[in-house]
């Protein structure tokens, strides 16, 4: 979510921006969304060398219970009846389908996550949770898709990413746009004798998306997925803005130790290789972020 901060994702917000004749998008900070129209992938058996080497407990129980964080389109967020989907949750089903059982989601806070996995009420962490150094020390991870950055403009209203100085710009709070990217760019604008950027930082995602579209900010920066479905929602009011920047991995969050971060990296290095990893990415458009190579902690920094 955005590349998830160490510090956390984002509290649900229900403050909406309105404007008259303006176009609300993501349902307004609602977790519900009609979203794109994506064929699920089929014909994806169970291998059973990798099965066999899931944890007795998740063989027994025939099921992964997967803690997950809603909403952040399009990797996780819940359609208009309340299921929860997305281009994550189509992979994670893929994923257990190659391990012959279901995953099961269930709705959690971002910063609980971690801590129930380690308690052992969830076996996996699913919600855009961005491998770290810091966080290896707390869990393993298998690792899934690539992220960067991508800024977004309304169209035809040009802003440069790597150089606006005294723009407002739009990112989720506690994202690493919010935490760190955005605050390095801004230094450098001072430190040139150039206006600060005008940081808007936004409790949800859609909200900073809204912001954009109304004209209330010069642009916006968030994960590359993120921003290339926003751009979708948009009905052309937005486009991107400069080439995506920077690199850091989604991973699956698992207990340390645990036998369990190999054999997701397994399951999701065989849908890479028999060509299933890259239909789903491609059936929701994120296929630019799409890895040749899963590994189990991955983190650079």
């Amino acid at each position: 979510m955005s590349v998830r901060s160490v510090l956390g994702r984002r509290a649900l917000q229900a403050v909406c921006v309105l404007a008259v004749g303006a176009l609300a998008l993501a349902g307004c900070s609602n977790s519900e969304d009609s979203g794109p129209a994506v064929q699920k992938v089929g014909g994806i058996e169970k291998v059973d060398s990798i099965a066999a080497q899931l944890p007795d407990k998740i063989k027994q129980s025939g099921k992964l219970v997967v803690g997950v964080n809603v909403p952040y389109q399009p990797n996780e967020y819940k359609d208009p009846s309340g299921k929860i989907v997305g281009y994550d949750v189509d992979l994670m089903d893929a994923v257990a389908a190659t391990l012959g059982v279901k995953a099961e989601y269930l709705e959690s806070a971002f910063e609980k996550i971690i801590p129930t996995i380690q308690a052992g009420t969830y076996d996996v962490g699913m919600s855009s949770i961005t491998d770290t150094k810091e966080r290896e020390e707390q869990v393993d991870f298998a690792t899934y898709f690539n992220v960067r950055t991508q800024w977004a403009q309304q169209k035809g209203k040009p802003i440069d990413p790597d150089n606006a100085c005294g723009k407002r710009v739009a990112v989720q709070a506690t994202t690493i746009q919010d935490t760190d990217e955005l605050p390095d760019k801004s230094k450098k604008c001072v430190a040139e004798g150039k206006p600060a950027i005008d940081i808007k930082s936004f409790e949800e995602q859609s909200a900073a998306t809204n912001a954009l579209v109304l004209g209330q900010v010069d642009g916006m920066a968030a994960d590359l997925p993120v921003t290339v479905y926003a751009i979708q929602k948009s009905d052309g009011k937005i486009e991107k803005s400069g080439a995506a920047y920077g690199a850091a991995l989604y991973g699956w969050a698992t207990p340390k130790g645990s036998p369990l971060a190999g054999v997701l990296q397994k399951a999701v290095q065989s849908l890479i290789d028999n060509g299933k990893y890259l239909e789903i990415a491609k059936n929701w458009g994120v296929e630019e972020g799409a890895l040749t190579k899963s590994v189990v902690n991955g983190a650079t920094s």
